[in-house]
């Protein structure tokens, strides 16, 4: 036997002896319920991810891949691409309109935080933005942009005042994943990392809690290699599709104005 197998069989009749039958006939049965497996302390092969620094700091864009975030994100999008469609706003760029969108989309915009960006139609602090006029938008598509923003109720106030009566927010924010700091390029930071929980206590404080869908996406393994930045096309597809609800990488949110 091995000194590590030794030590549970040690540790196994010493709880025999000390704990009582009741305590070790429930534990034995929480173990069954939940099908926990036993790991052997110093068993664990921790292969080419036992580094202090990882594979990528870039979510893997250095290596030409799609990232584990944006799989993700384009597979939300194209769930709900019957959204996208007449007016339509973006953050930033609008690739994922004209990807999502195609010829169901009859204006674009992109709205952009500061000047200098030459796709930008619109630029505006979401957070006070009282050019924007109401009911503008049938549907806003916000990814990865609301983590950026910390008065982020205001930020989503002003999703729903823009939208058209009956417009959808499309918006995805950072769960368990690095910080997207980008120190020298931008003049703000990432001030929250959200859960299904948080995001569904702020966009149901503005838009009819019956209008709000939050879900997530991830599990232990695909957060581990978004850290990492491996891309999505190393990881199995079935494991990009088994969704952990304690491990959640991405929050989703489809949200409907009133109306």
């Amino acid at each position: 036997m091995t000194p590590a197998a030794i030590l549970e069989k040690i540790t196994r009749d010493v709880a025999t002896i000390l704990l009582p039958e009741k305590l070790r006939k429930w534990i034995r049965a929480q173990q069954r319920a939940r099908k926990l497996q036993s790991v052997p302390v110093g068993t664990v092969d921790f292969g080419g991810l036992r580094r202090l620094s990882p594979i990528s700091t870039i979510f893997g864009q250095d290596r030409d891949l799609l990232t584990i975030e944006r799989h993700y994100i384009e597979e939300f999008l194209e769930r709900h691409a019957g959204d996208i469609k007449g007016r339509v706003l973006e953050m930033g760029d609008p690739a994922y309109i004209r990807k999502f969108g195609g010829d169901k989309v009859t204006q674009a915009d992109v709205l952009n935080y500061v000047d200098g960006n030459p796709n930008a139609t619109i630029v505006a602090d979401l957070t006070d933005a009282p050019h924007i006029p109401d009911n503008s938008f049938d549907c806003i598509i916000i990814t990865q942009t609301l983590q950026m923003i910390f008065e982020v109720g205001k930020a989503i106030a002003t999703l729903e005042r823009i939208l058209k009566p009956g417009g959808v927010v499309l918006c995805t924010s950072h769960g368990m994943t690095r910080v997207a700091r980008r120190e020298g390029v931008d003049d703000w930071g990432e001030y929250w990392h959200f859960t299904s929980q948080s995001k569904k206590r702020l966009f149901r404080a503005v838009f009819p809690i019956e209008n709000v869908e939050v879900s997530t996406v991830g599990n232990v393994f695909t957060c581990i290699c978004n850290l990492h930045g491996l891309g999505a096309r190393e990881i199995d597809q079935s494991e990009l599709d088994s969704h952990d609800p304690n491990y959640e990488m991405l929050v989703m949110v489809r949200a409907v104005k009133a109306g």
